[in-house]
């Protein structure tokens, strides 16, 4: 994660052009969530829902992993609380992705606004925050690529439903490596420093700790917050 201008742009745009050009370049990665779709739709109907249940919860939630833990979950004798609470602790990234964006965010509509956040993934969130922390708008990145991510998923969602027996086992291609991939080239791409160094360390070292020794999915959040921590302190000692 990359340390963001303290000024940003006071009056970011979002016009059909970015949002265009955003759905463009985020749109070779999303030929590979529709392939996670495919398989979100048939290990979902594996599960026990019906077509119309996947379908919506793939509208309405767009939460990848997520979905992947809920259905893993689903049949069993647990509570909603514990789907909750699943779902909270692999998505709870989010909240410090959208911390992070709000300086650009907060002078929208809130029509424009939410509607954003609704397609916020982590690839047009990085792809956004490279484009924010170069003094360019990563508007169209976030809301153009995120559109491009969320109909693919959707798509893939479809095909998993009714045509994905093909689709079992994504790991044998490696697919399941492609986001990882598309992630970590983000960061390389960034400008390096000191402090970009000891963000990136403190995060992937403190996500392996978890991976190893904590609960299931716990890697995610704590990797995100040791980051996160990390970013402040840095920029503690930037501003003193």
């Amino acid at each position: 994660m990359s340390i963001l201008p303290r000024h940003p742009n006071p009056s970011p745009l979002l016009t059909f052009a970015c949002s265009k050009s955003g759905f463009l370049q985020l749109l070779p990665i999303s030929l590979f969530v529709a392939v996670f779709g495919a398989a979100f739709g048939l290990a979902a109907s594996q599960a026990g829902l019906s077509p119309f249940s996947t379908t919506i919860m793939s509208l309405t939630v767009f939460a990848g992993y997520a979905q992947f833990a809920v259905i893993a979950l689903w049949g069993h004798p647990i509570s909603l609380l514990t789907l909750i609470a699943t779902v909270f602790a692999i998505n709870a990234r989010h909240l410090l992705m959208g911390a992070s964006l709000s300086p650009w965010l907060h002078t929208l509509p809130p029509v424009k606004r939410y509607g954003i956040l609704m397609v916020l993934s982590d690839a047009n969130w990085a792809v956004a925050v490279k484009e924010f922390s170069l003094g360019c708008s990563g508007l169209g990145a976030l809301f153009g690529g995120g559109l491009a991510l969320w109909l693919a998923w959707n798509l893939g969602t479809l095909v998993g439903v009714y045509v994905g027996q093909d689709l079992q086992d994504l790991h044998r291609f490696g697919l399941d490596m492609v986001m990882g991939c598309f992630l970590l080239s983000m960061v390389f791409e960034e400008k390096q420093n000191s402090n970009t160094l000891l963000i990136g360390l403190s995060a992937a070292g403190a996500s392996l700790l978890a991976y190893h020794f904590g609960p299931q999915n716990s890697h995610i959040i704590v990797g995100a917050i040791a980051g996160g921590i990390m970013g402040m302190l840095v920029r503690g000692r930037d501003v003193n």
